[in-house]
């Protein structure tokens, strides 16, 4: 660990998140006293904007017998303030497990600690921002503000269910074709934007080998990166993504396939949909979540009826099945939700379907998913008002689709998606394409 602070010492707790009877942490290590001290102030890079606290290491934490998980390390110094580190440790296999996918390009691509994300510089604009950023520096505000808003509560709902479960991050997906093999179901978290091409492709691959795939959020897999390693043949330490300014990546001199913008942009356009079944339109908004196929087993124990709504569950950002893109088929709308942003009408949809493997697809369709599972707890504050009953509906759906997809190829043992996006679009979705090959 890295460590700047004025306080004259800190302790670090590591707390692995989980059921645990309701207490949804258990305390697996605790460090002695640590004498603290200021480090230098961060370099940032002149080309890139690239933001690294380049800090002489502060202790060294061994996570010898620490159980697989997702972990949170708080520090706590001696003159009252806290912070908080996400940790994930990673499964030796995902054979026969459900596999929690963690996100952290995304947590460090909205990162602004020294004054840099990939959306803003220090001016707040949008054109002083970052074309890369850097694992080697903290994260903002709380520390973890992204693993407690989308992933925590999934993580307490997956192990209160005590199905076999195996956690890794899109990172380790990426570096590791193996990482998923044998898996009966990947879940994509609450907000999972930044992939690289090798980590969609080995999604798609575990996908069309008989995977379930479940995407809790919305806006996932918008955005193709470049993950660089520290040296020749360091650690990943770096995700680029020059976003509209491609062009000036040096990258692209040898490799033109490689753009770091949006999946769905030119000159590489690979719209996500062709994986997830929705496609990202847009940010923001705030709607109720509209029920259209009831009857479908995904709901089944919540009661709904068609057209039963939840307040605020769509938002802040939504996907929506987009017949005009490319789209897998059968697909079938379960939720078609009326909405407006930035003043134009349009619907956000939950899907799903499957392939010729079997394995079974479920995207939200919205990225307050994971939000919805504390909804009339009292966690994460308000949730955007979110009641009790939309808390019960999210934790009832997610719980069976979850249960479902632990069983192994959900197409053989759950009925058939009944494809509707005519009847709801008044056209039929394209067949999807073949995945973008990776260079």
């Amino acid at each position: 660990m890295y460590v700047s602070t004025t306080a004259p010492g800190f302790r670090v707790s590591a707390y692995r998140v989980g059921w645990y009877g309701g207490a949804q942490a258990r305390l697996v290590w605790r460090s002695d006293r640590v004498p603290g001290r200021v480090q230098r102030d961060p370099r940032v890079d002149t080309f890139t904007d690239t933001v690294r606290a380049d800090w002489e290491r502060t202790l060294a934490v061994r996570a010898d017998g620490w159980p697989e998980g997702a972990y949170l390390l708080r520090l706590d110094a001696s003159n009252g303030h806290q912070r908080y580190v996400p940790l994930i440790v990673r499964s030796p296999s995902a054979a026969g497990r459900t596999v929690l996918m963690h996100a952290p390009a995304t947590w460090q691509a909205y990162n602004l600690w020294g004054g840099y994300s990939l959306y803003e510089g220090k001016d707040g604009a949008y054109g002083s921002r970052s074309l890369a950023v850097s694992f080697d520096r903290p994260y903002d505000k709380n520390g973890a503000e992204k693993f407690l808003t989308y992933e925590r509560a999934a993580v307490v709902l997956a192990e209160r269910l005590g199905i076999p479960l195996a956690y890794t991050t899109g990172v380790d997906v990426h570096l590791t074709p193996s990482a998923l093999r044998g898996a009966t179901a990947v879940v994509s978290l609450g907000h999972d934007e930044y992939w690289t091409p090798e980590q969609r492709k080995h999604l798609t691959k575990a996908r069309d080998t008989g995977t379930n795939l479940v995407f809790l959020g919305a806006n996932t897999c918008f955005r193709r990166v470049r993950l660089e390693r520290k040296g020749d043949s360091g650690p990943v330490r770096t995700v680029v993504c020059f976003k509209t300014d491609y062009e000036k990546d040096p990258y692209l001199v040898e490799h033109r396939a490689m753009v770091t913008t949006d999946f769905r942009a030119p000159p590489s356009a690979d719209p996500e949909s062709s994986l997830t079944g929705v496609l990202y339109e847009g940010f923001p908004t705030d709607a109720p979540y509209v029920v259209h196929g009831a009857d479908h087993w995904i709901f089944e124990g919540t009661g709904v009826r068609r057209g039963d709504s939840f307040d605020h569950l769509v938002g802040v950002e939504y996907d929506r099945v987009t017949p005009d893109q490319p789209t897998p088929s059968p697909l079938e709308i379960v939720a078609h939700s009326p909405l407006v942003c930035k003043g134009r009408d349009s619907h956000a949809d939950s899907a799903y379907y499957t392939v010729p493997s079997g394995a079974g697809v479920f995207a939200s369709g919205t990225m307050r998913w994971v939000e919805g599972l504390m909804a009339g707890t009292g966690e994460n504050g308000r949730n955007h008002g979110m009641d009790a009953r939309t808390g019960a509906f999210v934790t009832r759906t997610t719980e069976n689709v979850l249960r479902a997809f632990a069983e192994g190829p959900a197409g053989r043992h759950r009925p058939a998606p009944k494809d509707n996006v005519r009847s709801v679009y008044g056209r039929t979705a394209p067949e999807s394409r073949p995945p973008a090959t990776v260079t």
